[in-house]
């Protein structure tokens, strides 16, 4: 498996810088510092926004379990279709957010199987 990555690696850089020998071999291990780096940040990133979502998620279950038909199964999934279409950059919640958004609405009602 590192053998094919160092080759990927091997072609990558030479494609973009025409580097060959010592150079490569530096700019290798260049890149693959920036690939770690960028896929800690990213998992950290995942992190932060799922706890906020299920933050989210778990109000607008809150908001709706006395609503008609809903079973706590039925909730659960149209709250998370609810908030997988809302921004990250969100400030209102979802309960909020579905009053000036019907047609994400409608779409997650027919996706739970509620109404």
């Amino acid at each position: 498996m590192q053998a094919r990555i160092n080759a990927l690696l091997n072609v990558y850089i030479l494609a973009l810088t025409g580097q060959k020998g010592e150079n490569q071999v530096k700019l290798q291990y260049a890149l693959l510092g920036v690939m770690a780096a960028l896929s800690v940040g990213m998992n950290s990133t995942a992190a932060y926004a799922n706890s906020d979502d299920d933050a989210w998620i778990a109000q607008c279950v809150k908001d709706n379990k006395d609503e008609d038909g809903a079973t706590p199964t039925i909730v659960k999934t149209y709250c998370t279709c609810m908030d997988n279409k809302m921004s990250s950059n969100e400030t209102r919640s979802i309960t909020e957010w579905e009053k000036s958004h019907p047609s994400e609405r409608k779409a997650c009602e027919k996706e739970a199987g509620w109404k």
